[in-house]
């Protein structure tokens, strides 16, 4: 557990261990006798969740704490996130990494098999909501990519229903309205093109938001743009990690986590065997990318998400 972690503790157990301990002494049911219950998770919900698997070990009152999820609801109810990166170097492999703390978590395999590879399926299963089918867009699409900015959804770039046509073009999702905004040319154009180009083999748009504004990486160059609302057009404003490389915009990873841009990828496609986690705290000036990791794994990024909680 780390030492901001122990402090956290020991600070909630000052004000209250001395009137609680004779009161709660030998009460098996608490968490931290001295506290009393609603104290020692008052305490446990500031702590990174990072350190969850070491309170864990510590008794059964714990585990069961950590594994009902009710930690996360709290949290979820006084506002208190934190996001980490999650992502995937082999097929079946997940790792998580808490850029706060600097650190890197295995996380349990998959059981899964090759139909995962040759399927495609995603679901969401939160305790908050339930998926909701939006009205049709404007301009149908696939391979497109989406993101959240000043409260509107976006979806930008992709292939049109003729299979042979880049889309250029994005369109927002007003929550309220529950209408669709056709936007003109807001996909940052790649390979030097200016317009809609022929289908290849590239991947979708890799875009990412940071404090409501819009990033996106341009792979073909090795820049990082930025999307200036007003005059809905691109900037260049500095250059990508120097050891990330990809195959058309596929094996390496574009997120914001957040107020960082991290880009994870390896620095070799062919025999490569490291993954570099690579973040920038977003300012007004150029990226200054900081290496927060090696891992030695595949240098392929099959999948990568940021969730908070």
């Amino acid at each position: 557990m780390s030492r901001k972690s122990i402090e956290i503790l020991d600070d909630c157990m000052e004000g209250e261990k001395q009137k609680n301990v004779q009161k709660h002494a030998g009460d098996s049911s608490l968490l931290i006798p001295q506290l009393g219950h609603d104290t020692s998770i008052n305490c446990l919900v500031r702590l990174s969740r990072s350190d969850y698997g070491s309170i864990a070990v510590l008794n059964q009152s714990f585990r069961s704490l950590v594994k009902n999820g009710e930690l996360y609801q709290l949290r979820r109810k006084m506002g208190i996130i934190e996001h980490w990166v999650y992502f995937s170097c082999d097929v079946l492999k997940w790792e998580a990494f808490d850029p706060n703390r600097d650190r890197l978590m295995q996380l349990p395999k998959m059981s899964s098999n090759t139909c995962f590879m040759l399927s495609d399926k995603e679901s969401l299963a939160v305790d908050t909501g339930t998926w909701e089918v939006l009205p049709d867009m404007n301009t149908p699409r696939r391979m497109c990519s989406a993101v959240f900015m000043d409260g509107k959804f976006y979806v930008l770039g992709g292939v049109g229903v003729d299979k042979t046509t880049q889309l250029t073009c994005g369109e927002e999702f007003d929550l309220k309205t529950r209408k669709w905004r056709k936007i003109p040319d807001m996909c940052p154009t790649r390979n030097g093109g200016d317009g809609a180009n022929s289908v290849s083999s590239e991947a979708p748009p890799l875009i990412a938001v940071v404090n409501n504004v819009l990033f996106a990486a341009d792979y073909t160059q090795q820049v990082v743009k930025k999307y200036v609302k007003d005059i809905n057009s691109w900037v260049t404003i500095g250059s990508l990690p120097d050891r990330v490389t990809s195959l058309n915009g596929w094996g390496m990873a574009f997120r914001s986590c957040g107020d960082k841009l991290v880009v994870i990828g390896g620095p070799s496609l062919h025999g490569g065997m490291a993954t570099e986690v690579n973040a920038w705290v977003v300012d007004e000036g150029a990226p200054q990318w900081n290496l927060l990791a090696i891992i030695q794994s595949g240098s392929f990024v099959y999948n990568c998400a940021v969730m908070g909680c």
